[in-house]
């Protein structure tokens, strides 16, 4: 049974069993304290805890998740997996244990025939909280499960809470027995290998009001609306119906493995080590696919980190299996087509995301050859001192610094002869980590609990009336101040402000928040911010700037007029500027992201290279040309499925509801689904000046424009400046391109005598500085300051003359000097001086700690400096006494 039809086969199940079924939600999760989905439950949160009412009653799904906190594990065991699905069955104030129960085991147990997973009864086992006896009699009279297969777990295994105050309840997790020969007998208490978890039932039963840790919290009593919360790993599932041990053989991840054998000419259960590195390759390949198909690309931060994190640790393991070059489009075509079957986008979009990891590939591997040409000289460098250990800091430079992985820079080093300092690597690590975690809390420190919307929400969902009116009467619902609920908020204090109605447009979709105040009798509030802190409420964060504003407060929402105008023109212009760069470019040229503000867009959309000049001005004539025509701008509520079949424009990894709002300019021109604001024709958006082209990632661009009064100010400015130009080198506006570069070219050309009359200066001043030299422990020994300097290369030139015109005896030059207000060193040794142990190097990181800088080079040649211009007498010292002390 291949995984997709096990998923079906759930699906169907609770669908004949009065469940609605609903699609997975996105990977990139919308609880804005962790950043993928990383369980099933948490696109529910907000119904399980109550903040947001429940729109259907039990519900199934099959839930895409990503967890990364064990990643070192994967291909280690046979359950670690970075992506995995999880079925669920949920219900919201409906069935409790007895129907969670009963639908489980009628699903495992029920024959394939007849729509069951086929599980023999005699292979289940189950857990149940330790003081849970309802759940232990449940089974024993559902299942007739003997007591001895219904074991009982305390706290740490067998109670579920989200780790706030909020709901929790005992839980009752499902295990099959794979046999003998995977461990002794006794139950999952004895061996959790042997017996695998499946399926856990959750029983949300209890009110927490203090939760302290996973075991430690107080109950305040029962909720009012019991729920049920169940999770089944579908690979899980998979490995028992396919008859394989561990999720990396399932149909849906095997294809991957078996490619790169192909590629690799390696076997998968010859080599224990290969066969991890096969594993990883499977098993990263399926996120790294997954996360693009969600919207998410390589970068250095957040979301983006962790993918490519995954893709470059594929690149790593087939490396590590001999394979040196590309490998991606072998690797994802096959991990699309096995996954295909479960999500067809993957197809539908596949040339946006094998371009995307096609360019991330490319890149690494450039960044491998660049890191190995630094790991080459840096463990020369540890040879020539005499070392055979790699430092942890050179090492964790090549990590953080070049994404070099150490695992590789250890292979690198015992070919040739040498150690790294792992300990010192391991310990670098850890801090790195320690300060990531420290970021981390203190930034969910500062969310607030979203509890406190709960009773905000169940009042109903703010209304926003924003489209048609600027200004609206409504009743204050709630206020908050520092995260928690009061009654309310006086001069001087600032707080959330949540009303029934607003005219006020909250942050989403690229446009930020409508600026505007909220008045009523005897108070004023600057709104500040407007935001959605959970689904269907509208928060205002206000400064109080008079009198007092309490709950049931009758006041008005006011919309600065003028900053709205302005921000539905940039928010019309840049489906203008989406419309056009399709126009030009073609349909690959996909929007990737947009931010909207009062005179200015910018837009993100997927493209490899950078726009010509010529391409630039035709995306803006095609624009502008649109603004000229006058298009009319409508928009309209429909389903999710009309809205695709009129051709709508959806933001690529964004997810929309069943009903969306269409806007169109033009008709079908430019026809995209959006909650913004717009104008009523394109004539009133005035003036779009593209201003900036610039590279977001290896295959996404950004684009920046101003629009209306700001684009005509901007343009007005640069008239200004070609005047002033004009006047002051008396020509022509349309001469002044010929004429500046015939400018630039004359200044080229005295720049270069210039540089050429400096360097025969200080070619006059190479013997004078010679003459400098003194003799010193059986050396010749220079130790010259040159003063205010031009640069460093001045300065490392004058070293370099200097050492040639001493000739062979045994030579050390040292000159220091300053610019930009900064002091440099450079040491040049000899082929004699070396023979006594003198490095250039060393000498300039001593050099260079007293000026309170660094440095460091080649043993022949150096260069450093410091922040302390000062310190340079005291600099040259250090390095006479370096080499006396030989």
């Amino acid at each position: 049974m291949n995984t997709a039809e096990i998923a079906q086969r759930y699906l169907t199940y609770f669908e004949k069993n009065g469940h609605t079924i609903v699609p997975s939600a996105s990977l990139v999760s919308n609880d804005p304290t962790v950043m993928f989905t990383i369980a099933g439950m948490v696109p529910f949160v907000p119904y399980l805890t109550g903040v947001v009412p429940a729109p259907y009653s039990r519900v199934a799904d099959v839930q895409k998740c990503i967890r990364t906190n064990d990643i070192e594990e994967v291909g280690k065991t046979a359950r670690h997996g970075t992506f995995f699905q999880m079925l669920g069955n949920w219900s919201f104030g409906d069935y409790f244990k007895e129907g969670a129960i009963s639908y489980a085991w009628e699903l495992l147990t029920s024959s394939e025939a007849d729509g069951g997973l086929g599980f023999a009864e005699r292979d289940i086992w189950v857990t149940v909280y330790e003081t849970d006896d309802e759940a232990a009699a449940l089974w024993q009279k559902i299942a007739g499960l003997p007591a001895e297969r219904i074991q009982r777990m305390g706290k740490e295994d067998n109670y579920w809470h989200t780790g706030q105050p909020g709901p929790g309840g005992p839980c009752s997790e499902i295990y099959i027995d794979r046999g003998a020969a995977y461990g002794p007998d006794g139950g999952p208490i004895v061996d959790d290998n042997r017996f695998t978890e499946i399926w856990n039932l959750v029983f949300m039963q209890e009110l927490l009001s203090d939760v302290r840790s996973k075991t430690d919290f107080d109950i305040a009593g029962p909720l009012p609306k019991k729920n049920i919360d169940t999770g089944m790993g579908l690979e899980r599932v998979a490995m028992f119906k396919q008859g394989v041990d561990n999720m990396y053989e399932t149909d849906q991840v095997r294809p991957v493995l078996d490619r790169a054998m192909e590629l690799s000419g390696r076997r998968y259960g010859a080599v224990n080590e290969d066969d991890v590195r096969f594993r990883v390759i499977a098993d990263h390949v399926r996120s790294s696919l997954m996360l693009l198909s969600d919207g998410v690309r390589p970068s250095n931060e957040g979301r983006g980190y962790i993918l490519r994190r995954l893709m470059r640790r594929t690149v790593r393991a087939m490396r590590l299996l001999g394979v040196e070059g590309a490998s991606f489009p072998e690797l994802f075509s096959a991990s699309r087509d096995a996954m295909k079957a479960s999500y067809p986008e993957l197809e539908t979009n596949w040339s946006q995301l094998s371009t995307a990891a096609f360019a991330e590939e490319e890149t690494f591997l450039r960044t491998l050859s660049q890191g190995s040409t630094i790991l080459d000289l840096a463990l020369q460098e540890t040879k020539t001192a005499g070392e055979r250990r790699l430092s942890g800091n050179e090492a964790f430079l090549l990590h953080d610094t070049y994404g070099f992985p150490i695992d590789l820079t250890v292979e690198v080093a015992e070919e040739a002869g040498l150690s790294v300092d792992r300990s010192a690597f391991d310990t670098l690590m850890q801090e790195q980590r320690d300060r990531a975690k420290a970021d981390a809390r203190s930034r969910k420190r500062q969310l607030a609990d979203l509890s406190v919307y709960r009773d905000l929400r169940a009042q109903g969902e703010t209304s926003f009336v924003g489209y048609d009116e600027l200004q609206t009467t409504t009743r204050v619902l709630g206020i908050l101040v520092d995260g928690h609920s009061v009654v309310k908020a006086i001069a001087g204090q600032t707080a959330e402000v949540i009303v029934a109605e607003t005219t006020l447009y909250a942050e989403s979709g690229g446009q930020v928040a409508d600026k505007g105040t909220i008045v009523g009798n005897g108070f004023q509030l600057e709104v500040i911010d407007v935001q959605k802190p959970v689904a269907g409420l509208i928060s205002h964060t206000v400064r109080v700037v008079e009198g007092e504003v309490a709950v049931d407060d009758e006041a008005t929402t006011v919309v600065d007029g003028a900053n709205r105008h302005a921000a539905r023109q940039a928010h019309s212009a840049t489906h203008l500027v989406h419309a056009a760069l399709r126009d030009t470019l073609g349909s690959d040229a996909t929007q990737a992201g947009s931010l909207n503000r009062a005179g200015y867009l910018r837009f993100d959309f997927a493209w490899g290279q950078a726009l010509s000049s010529d391409t630039r001005s035709e995306i803006e004539e095609i624009a502008n040309r649109a603004v000229d025509d006058a298009l009319e701008v409508t928009t309209r509520v429909v389903t999710l499925d009309e809205a695709k079949d009129a051709g709508a424009m959806a933001l690529f990894g964004e997810k929309y509801g069943d009903v969306v709002r269409m806007v169109d300019i033009g008709g079908p021109w430019s026809r995209e689904l959006c909650a913004g604001t717009h104008v009523a024709t394109s004539a009133e958006i005035g003036l779009i000046n593209l201003v900036g082209e610039s590279s977001i990632g290896a295959t996404n661009r950004r684009v920046e424009a101003l629009v209306g009064r700001d684009a005509f100010r901007d343009l007005a400015v640069e008239r200004t400046i070609v005047s002033q130009l004009s006047t002051s080198l008396k020509t022509p506006r349309e001469q002044l391109p010929e004429r500046i570069a015939e400018l630039v070219g004359q200044l080229k050309t005295a720049e270069k005598r210039i540089a050429k009359l400096e360097s025969q200066q200080r070619s006059a001043q190479v013997p004078a500085i010679a003459q400098e030299a003194v003799a010193l422990n059986g050396m010749q020994f220079v130790a010259h300051n040159a003063g205010v300097v031009a640069s460093a290369d001045d300065v490392r030139d004058t070293v370099v003359k200097v050492r040639e015109l001493l000739g062979n005896q045994a030579t050390v030059v040292a000159v220091t000097g300053v610019t930009n207000d900064r002091p440099i060193v450079v040491i040049a040794t000899n082929e004699g001086s070396r023979e006594r142990g003198v490095r250039a190097g060393a000498l300039v990181k001593k050099a260079a700690g007293v000026l309170g800088g660094g440095g460091g080079g080649r043993d022949d040649i150096a260069q450093g400096g410091g922040t302390n211009a000062a310190a340079i007498p005291e600099a040259l010292i250090a390095i006479e006494q370096e080499l006396r002390a030989l």
